[in-house]
């Protein structure tokens, strides 16, 4: 057995979250343990306010579980400091927004070399890997270019370089193709079936029932607990919404 059989990339223990407003106390996360191995294509469904997007930003160590364990690479962050949890986010997940979130004053090559500026990076780094990036994803003709003069889904591009430049254990995508008409959204959806042929770990949620036939895994949520655990692929949607 491969290490990568053996070992989580990701695992959930129990996981519950819980937000107090006042008196009342709402659970959105109920209680949910999950496991995702390296190389995995897992897309996260569900009716709105089913937890979706809490639990995505738990994986994303952008929120922390009121209770339970998260252990990402091996290691247990459910409940460190938020130094600690920046520390974490930098260099062992990448981002991917419907909105993109670029920063709109720097180029395309700038804003793919965020990530590295705040690891400390020097420049010829940061400069050789955001361009091989940049050619990975298409865009070696719009390196000195800002978003403002890019289309919705070159943006999204510049957003999956990224997410990539770090070399991160897990990539995370809320909606990632959201914002995008057909064609873009097509073109996307190739992007992340190269990525994951190449043995990256992909967790997105998502509504695009494109997406859902070519990812390998579907994880439903219904009031914050996981209601089913299904294969991908072309019969997907359907099951899913059977489901």
């Amino acid at each position: 057995m491969t290490e990568s059989q053996s070992s989580p990339i990701i695992k959930l223990v129990d996981v519950r979250k819980s937000y107090q407003m006042g008196a009342l106390t709402t659970q959105v996360v109920q209680g949910i343990s999950l496991d995702i191995h390296a190389g995995e294509y897992v897309c996260i469904m569900g009716p709105s306010g089913c937890g979706k997007s809490t639990l995505l930003n738990l994986l994303g160590c952008l929120d922390q579980p009121t209770s339970g364990d998260y252990f990402l690479g091996g290691k247990n962050v459910a409940h460190l400091d938020d130094d600690a949890l920046s520390e974490v986010r930098c260099r062992n997940l990448g981002f991917i927004f419907q909105s993109y979130n670029l920063i709109q004053q720097l180029t395309v090559i700038e804003n793919i070399a965020v990530p590295l500026y705040y690891r400390g990076a020097s420049d010829k780094e940061m400069r050789e890997k955001a361009e091989r990036l940049a050619a990975q994803v298409g865009l070696s003709h719009r390196l000195h270019h800002k978003p403002n003069e890019l289309s919705g889904g070159q943006q999204q591009r510049v957003a999956i370089a990224r997410a990539l430049v770090n070399d991160p254990l897990v990539i995370l995508a809320d909606e990632a193709t959201g914002n995008l008409d057909s064609k873009s959204g097509q073109e996307i959806l190739g992007i992340f079936d190269e990525l994951n042929a190449q043995g990256k770990t992909l967790v997105f949620v998502t509504h695009d029932e494109r997406m859902v036939r070519r990812c390998k895994r579907i994880v439903r949520l219904e009031d914050g607990v996981i209601a089913h655990d299904i294969p991908g692929g072309p019969a997907a949607p359907a099951l899913a919404a059977a489901a």
